[in-house]
C-alpha cells in the first residue's frame, strides 16, 4: 500500500467495518454512524507510519479518500470536517494515558431498573391499615399502624383514602370512620394536616360523584361531623369556599354542610347520631334486646336459647336488668311466672348471672315497687313470694332480708327528703324543656332547703347522664349559674362526694358513668365551680380504689390534656355552653367600651342584651377590678344605675362583691393597694344600699 494514502489500525478497520454494516439501518439518525466514524478516520503523515501507541486519536480536516471536502460557512463542514463549534455529536476515544484523561469520561452503562412512587406505596400500604380497622374496629391498632408505617407528610391522603372507602360503604363503617379521625386528631395527624385532607377530599368531589351517587351529601355529613367532633374549625369553610372553582362540587358539599346539618337546632347531637351515633351499644339497645329476648322466652319456653341469648349481649355488669325485667315480666304475665324464675334460676347455677348481680337486680325492683304498684296492684305481694322462693332454692342471697327486716335505707326515708327530692325531679324536667335558669332558681329559693342542695345537684346530674348531650350540656351551664348564685362551694363539693360514693350503683344503670361523672367533675372546674384543689378534696373522702376515686382520677387526666378548656367545654357538642366564656368576653369589652368614654345608657342596654341576668355579678366583679386597675371610679356610676334601674339585683351584686373579696389576696399581687381600693368601694356601696346586711367586709372579717 502506498505510504501516501497511509493505513488505519485493526480496531479502527474493524469499527468501519461495522458502521458500513449497519449503515442503512440506521440512517434514519441525524448524523449516520458511518460519517460518524469516518470523523475518526486518521491520515498517517506523509512518508511514515501512523502512529499507534500512546497517542490520542486526532481529528483532520482531510477526508480518508486523499479529497479535501469543501468547509462550510461557519465551519460546519462537510464529511470529514470538524463541524461547527461546540458541536458534542460525536464519538471521542478515551485514552486513560492522556494527561488530561478525565475519569468522569468513560462511557457508563445504565441499569434498568423500576422507579416507585413513595406516595404510591404510602396509598397502597393505608388500604390494608384501613380494611383492617373496619373488620376489628381497634383504634389503637390502626393508630399504631399508621405511625410504624411513617410518611407523615402524607397523612392528608390517609385521610381521603379512610373517608372516600367509608363513602362507598354502609353506616357503621362512615362512623368508625369519623371515631377514627377524631381519635387520630392531634396525636397522629396534625390539625393542619386534617384541613389539609379534607381539602383533597372537596378537590375530588367530581370525581367522588361519578361513583358515588350521593357523595355530596355523604361528604357535607363527613364534614359537618368533623366540624362538630372539633377536628375541622368553623372557618375552615369559608376559606375551602374561596379556594374552590364556584361549579365545582366541592362547594355544594360545604354550602350542604352548613345549610343541612350546621345551622340546624341542636345540630351537633343530629350529626352525631345520624349514622346511628356511638360504635358502642347503647343503654336504651340493650333494654330492648333483654325485653324482646324475654318476650321471645315466654313464647317459646327454651331455657338454653334464652341463656345463650343473654351471654352473647356481652354485658354481665349490666345482667341486673335481665333479673330486674325477668321478675316484672313474671308479675304482669301471670302465666310467665315458672318460666321466668326457671330461667333465673338456671342463669344463676350456670354462672351467668352472679350472685352480686341477681341481689341487685331484686334490690332495684324492691326499690321501684311503690310505682309498680300503681299498674300491678299486687306487685309487693308477688315480690314477697320470690324471695323466699329464690331464696329457698339457693339462687338468691339470704343478705337481700336484711333491708326490710333492719329497717334500712332502702325501705324507710326521711319523708321530708322524699318530699325535696320530688320536688327536685319536677324543676329539673321542667328546665330541660324551657331552658328557663331563672325560674329554676325562684324555684329552689322557694322551697327554702338549702341543707339539701347536695341532694339536688346529684339529682340533676343523674337525671342528666340518663339523656342526651343537650340535657348534660344544660346541667352543667347551670351548675354554673346555681353556684354563682345560692349554692356555695362545700354544696357543689358535698353534691359531687354523693355522687361518687354511689357511681357504683349508678354504673348498673348508666353503662359510661365513671366516663360522664368525670367529664361533669372537669367542666366544674373549667367553669370556676370547683378550683383543682376541690378534687383533692373530693378525692380524699372517698375510699383509695372504689370507682369513684378512679372518677376523680379520670378528672384530672381531662384537665391536664392539651387544650382542656376547650375541650370540655365542647365535650358534649358545644352550644350553651359557650355562653358563659362569650358573656364574660362581652362584658369586658362593653366595660372597656364605657371606660373609655362610653355612655351609660349604652352600657346598660349591652348588658341587657346578654340574657343572662343569673350572671351579672359578672359585671359586678370585672367593673370593680377595672376601677381598681384604671384608678377611675367612674365604674362606680355605671352600677349605681344598672343598680337603680334594677338590671342589677342586690343578690347580684351582693354576689359579685363577695367575688372579690374571696380573690383579695390573689388580687393584691397584681394591684398593690386592692384591699384598700375594696375597702372604699364596699362602703360606698353599702352607703347605696347595694348590698345585703349578711355582706361583711373585709375589715369586720379581720
Amino acid at each position: 500500500m502506498a505510504s501516501s494514502e497511509g493505513f488505519l489500525t485493526d480496531g479502527q478497520r474493524e469499527m468501519l467495518k461495522i458502521a458500513s454494516q449497519n449503515a442503512e439501518n440506521l440512517s434514519s439518525s441525524p448524523k449516520s454512524p458511518s460519517s460518524l466514524i469516518s470523523d475518526h478516520h486518521v491520515k498517517a503523515p506523509a512518508g511514515g507510519k501512523a502512529q499507534t501507541s500512546g497517542i490520542a486519536v486526532r481529528h483532520v480536516r482531510r477526508s480518508h479518500s486523499g479529497k479535501y471536502g469543501r468547509v462550510k460557512k461557519d465551519g460546519a463542514g462537510g464529511k470529514g470536517t470538524w463541524g461547527k463549534l461546540l458541536d458534542t455529536d460525536v464519538v471521542s476515544h478515551i485514552d486513560r494515558n492522556d494527561p488530561n484523561y478525565d475519569s468522569g469520561e468513560e462511557p457508563y452503562q445504565l441499569v434498568g431498573s423500576t422507579v416507585t412512587d413513595p406516595l404510591d406505596e404510602f396509598k397502597k400500604a393505608v388500604v390494608s391499615i384501613i380494611e383492617e380497622y373496619f373488620s376489628n374496629g381497634d383504634v389503637e391498632l390502626a393508630a399504631s399502624d399508621l405511625r410504624e408505617l411513617g410518611s407523615s407528610e402524607y397523612y392528608p391522603y390517609f385521610i381521603k383514602r379512610l373517608v372516600s372507602l367509608a363513602m362507598d360503604r354502609h353506616d357503621k363503617e362512615k362512623e368508625m370512620a369519623s371515631v377514627l379521625l377524631s381519635a387520630l386528631y392531634a396525636d397522629v395527624i396534625s390539625p393542619a394536616q386534617i384541613r389539609d385532607g379534607f381539602f383533597i377530599l372537596l378537590e375530588s368531589a367530581d370525581d367522588l360523584a361519578v361513583d358515588i351517587l350521593d357523595a355530596v351529601d355523604i361528604l357535607a355529613l363527613f364534614l359537618a361531623r368533623a366540624v362538630v367532633d372539633d377536628i375541622l374549625p368553623p372557618a375552615f369553610l369559608a376559606r375551602a369556599m374561596k379556594a374552590l372553582p364556584e361549579s365545582s362540587k366541592g362547594v355544594q358539599v360545604i354550602q350542604t354542610a352548613e345549610k343541612s346539618y350546621l345551622s340546624a337546632p341542636h345540630h351537633a347531637e343530629l350529626v352525631e347520631r345520624r349514622w346511628g351515633g356511638s360504635t358502642h351499644i347503647t343503654v336504651e339497645e340493650v333494654k330492648k334486646k333483654i325485653t324482646d329476648l324475654l318476650r321471645e322466652y315466654v313464647d317459646s319456653g327454651d331455657t338454653l336459647e334464652a341463656c345463650r341469648c343473654i351471654r352473647e349481649l356481652g354485658v354481665s355488669f349490666f345482667h341486673h336488668e335481665v333479673v330486674k325485667r325477668a321478675l316484672v315480666l313474671a308479675m304482669e304475665i301471670r302465666s310467665a311466672e315458672p318460666l321466668m324464675l326457671k330461667l333465673l334460676k338456671e342463669a344463676a347455677e350456670e354462672g351467668l348471672v352472679s350472685s352480686s348481680q341477681m341481689v341487685k337486680g331484686f334490690s332495684r325492683l324492691a326499690e321501684s315497687l311503690d310505682d309498680l304498684a300503681l299498674d300491678i296492684p299486687s306487685a309487693k305481694a308477688l315480690f314477697q313470694s320470690f324471695v323466699p322462693k329464690a331464696i329457698s332454692e339457693g339462687w338468691l342471697d339470704a343478705s337481700l332480708t336484711k333491708p326490710a327486716t333492719e329497717d334500712g335505707e332502702i325501705q324507710v326515708e326521711d319523708e321530708e327528703v322524699r318530699k325535696y327530692k320530688k320536688e327536685c325531679v319536677t324543676m329539673i324536667h321542667e328546665y330541660f324543656l324551657s331552658d328557663d335558669i331563672p325560674e329554676l332558681i325562684r324555684s329552689l329559693e322557694d322551697l327554702g332547703a338549702p341543707e339539701y342542695n347536695p341532694i339536688f345537684l346529684k339529682k340533676l346530674i343523674t337525671l342528666a347522664m340518663d339523656r342526651k348531650n343537650r340535657e348534660k350540656e344544660m346541667a352543667s351551664v347551670l351548675l354554673s349559674a346555681l353556684h354563682i348564685e345560692i349554692f356555695s362551694t362545700e354544696d357543689i363539693v358535698n353534691g359531687f362526694v354523693m355522687l361518687l360514693e354511689t357511681a357504683e350503683d349508678t354504673a348498673l344503670d348508666i353503662l359510661d358513668a365513671s366516663n360522664e361523672l368525670a367529664l361533669f367533675l372537669a367542666r366544674a372546674v373549667i367553669d370556676d365551680v370547683l378550683a383543682p384543689l376541690n378534687l383533692e378534696e373530693i378525692g380524699s373522702r372517698l375510699p383509695p380504689k372504689c370507682s369513684g376515686s378512679e372518677t376523680v382520677r379520670m378528672a384530672r387526666s381531662l384537665i391536664a390534656a392539651r387544650h382542656a378548656g376547650e375541650r370540655l367545654l365542647r365535650c358534649w357538642g358545644g352550644g350553651t355552653g359557650w355562653a358563659v366564656e362569650d358573656a364574660k368576653d362581652k362584658i369586658m369589652k362593653l366595660l372597656e367600651e364605657y371606660e373609655s368614654g362610653g355612655v351609660v345608657s349604652e352600657a346598660c342596654q349591652c348588658i341587657r342584651d346578654l340574657g343572662m341576668p343569673f350572671f351579672n355579678h359578672e359585671v359586678v366583679k370585672k367593673a370593680l377590678i377595672m376601677a381598681m386597675e384604671k384608678k377611675n371610679d367612674r365604674m362606680l356610676d355605671l352600677l349605681q344605675e344598672c343598680y337603680s334601674e334594677g338590671l342589677i339585683t342586690i343578690n347580684q351584686m351582693t354576689k359579685g362583691f363577695t367575688r372579690i373579696k374571696d380573690g383579695l389576696d390573689d388580687l393584691a399581687l397584681d394591684i398593690p393597694n386592692a384591699k384598700e381600693k375594696f375597702g372604699f368601694y364596699v362602703e360606698h356601696a353599702q352607703s347605696k344600699g347595694w348590698l345585703l346586711p349578711s355582706f361583711d367586709s373585709p375589715t369586720t372579717d379581720a
